[in-house]
Formats: C-alpha cells, sequence, structure tokens
C-alpha cells in the first residue's frame, strides 16, 4: 500500500505579503528639470527619471534623460547624503557620449513647484565628452501628480 503525503510550505492562508519599497527608494523619481550652461536657461521644463538598477543596492542609481540629451548612466549614489557622482559613465544610449557626474544631489523639500507646492529638489552639474569643458546644470523638483505642477 503506497502511503501519499501533503505538505504544506510557507503558506500562511490569508496573510497579507509585506510590500517593501527598493533601496534607494527616497532618490527615485520623476524630475521636472531644466538644463542651463553658464547660468543661462536652455529649456523649460522636460522630465528627467532616477532609478534604480535591477541589483538592488543602495549604491547604484540610473539617471535617464531620455529627452534632451539622450543619456543613461548608472552613478554612485550615498543615500546617507543623498547624493550621486561619476566619471567617464558608459552612456546606455550613445556609447561614444560618456557622462562625468561633477556634482549631484537631492535635497529632501526644498522646491517650491510651478504650482507653489513643496517637492524634493535635485541638482546635477555634468559635463558630456562630446562638449568638452562645458557644464551643463540640470535642477528642478520631484514629479509631485498634481495637474498645477504638471508642464
Amino acid at each position: 500500500m503506497a502511503a501519499v503525503m501533503i505538505q504544506l510550505t510557507a503558506c500562511d492562508l490569508g496573510k497579507e505579503p509585506e510590500i517593501g519599497g527598493v533601496a534607494l527608494q527616497e532618490m527615485c523619481g520623476e524630475w521636472w528639470i531644466r538644463v542651463s550652461l553658464d547660468e543661462t536657461p536652455l529649456t523649460g521644463y522636460y522630465l528627467m527619471s532616477t532609478f534604480n538598477t535591477a541589483a538592488n543596492t543602495d549604491s547604484d542609481l540610473f539617471i535617464d534623460d531620455h529627452e534632451l540629451w539622450p543619456f543613461k548612466v548608472s552613478a554612485t549614489a550615498d543615500l546617507g547624503s543623498m547624493s550621486m557622482s561619476g566619471s567617464n559613465l558608459d552612456n546606455l544610449y550613445d556609447e561614444a557620449i560618456t557622462v562625468n557626474i561633477i556634482e549631484g544631489k537631492i535635497i529632501e523639500d526644498a522646491a517650491t513647484t510651478s504650482g507653489g507646492n513643496k517637492a524634493d529638489s535635485i541638482y546635477l552639474r555634468l559635463e558630456f565628452a562630446d562638449d568638452p569643458g562645458n557644464e551643463y546644470v540640470y535642477s528642478g523638483y520631484k514629479r509631485t501628480g498634481f495637474l498645477e505642477d504638471e508642464h
């Protein structure tokens, strides 16, 4: 006679799963930014993204400018100081154009949006391999989702 065994494993019926965030959650998001060169604005507002890598570490942050000067780089992040940096970063959109992040930081609740709301601020000083010697400033605020803040 054969015995049949049924085993229940790690299944708590009725228990909700715990949902957590990513390691760099405070640094991730969409940002309404403007670009300037030598303190002269070059653009109006447009969207840029920051997000974690697939490894979900607390030190690797993707920065993706998929609109203006297409670049997507994996920068070194410091969650404690909310900063990001990197030299000769590989551009996943164009391998010939590496990117230097001279200075990068996010400041919590430091921006006032176009609609008058408070949001996190982002500031990046960048140099591109195809335009050496020029430092571009990307600055703006985290997307709030409120209609009055959209551009």
